[in-house]
């Protein structure tokens, strides 16, 4: 995984307790903490899979996969921002600290009811943009929606997916086009209609960069 470092545009900006003021070692956490919150997100996938229809999605792994994503660089990790929030780079105004709990449960109870009648393309972009939307922790936002949506559309699919270059890797290579598609989406709620069709087309494009790897490599020749 790539480590998610700050950009110019949509970043958190809040009083968050930093642990760790040394860059150097803030990008060896950082990227530690990204594999650690990958595999927790394979192991959410395999539990899902083997659970079937019972599996439901809950507050409580949003908040895990925070915590693997800033422990040892935040006070904060693993809860839900106590105070309010702004994002930096963007017009977007996040909901107030007392709605984040609301809100989470709200997007878990949208993939619960729509877990089997809506494609997963949609479900991991839904997810993508209104975890972003909502905001819900001082730092660490955008690395846990990505990972978030990555883990929902692989059990929406019903398979872990293979190949390399994953589709959270791709977004931090190249974020404008993903702060491109938060920013539609977020234009289109403002005139109340949940449109994310910029967010799917993107994640299409994505997946389908992932899945080339695999032919690559079993069609890559050996010497």
């Amino acid at each position: 995984m790539v480590s998610d470092e700050k950009s110019n545009r949509r970043h958190s900006v809040a009083e968050t307790p930093d642990l760790v003021s040394d860059e150097s070692l803030r990008a060896q956490i950082e990227a530690s903490n990204g594999l650690k919150q990958f595999d927790l997100g394979m192991r959410i996938v395999e539990d899902a899979i083997e659970r079937g229809a019972e599996f439901k999605w809950r507050p409580s792994m949003i908040l895990s996969l925070h915590r693997e994503a800033l422990q040892g660089l935040s006070a904060h990790a693993g809860i839900w921002r106590p105070a309010g929030v702004s994002i930096g780079g963007s017009a977007h105004e996040p909901v107030g600290s007392h709605l984040v709990s609301e809100k989470i449960e709200d997007l878990c109870d949208y993939l619960n009811t729509h877990r089997f009648d809506k494609n997963p393309i949609h479900l991991a972009a839904y997810v993508m943009w209104r975890l972003n939307w909502i905001h819900p922790f001082s730092d660490g936002n955008g690395r846990t929606s990505r990972v978030f949506s990555y883990v929902v559309l692989c059990v929406a699919l019903g398979f872990p997916l293979k190949g390399t270059n994953t589709i959270p890797d791709q977004i931090v290579s190249n974020r404008n086009p993903y702060f491109d598609a938060l920013e539609a989406a977020d234009a289109a709620f403002k005139n109340s209609k949940i449109d994310v069709s910029q967010m799917e087309k993107l994640l299409e494009r994505l997946l389908a960069v992932q899945l080339t790897s695999i032919f690559d490599k079993a069609t890559e020749e050996k010497h």
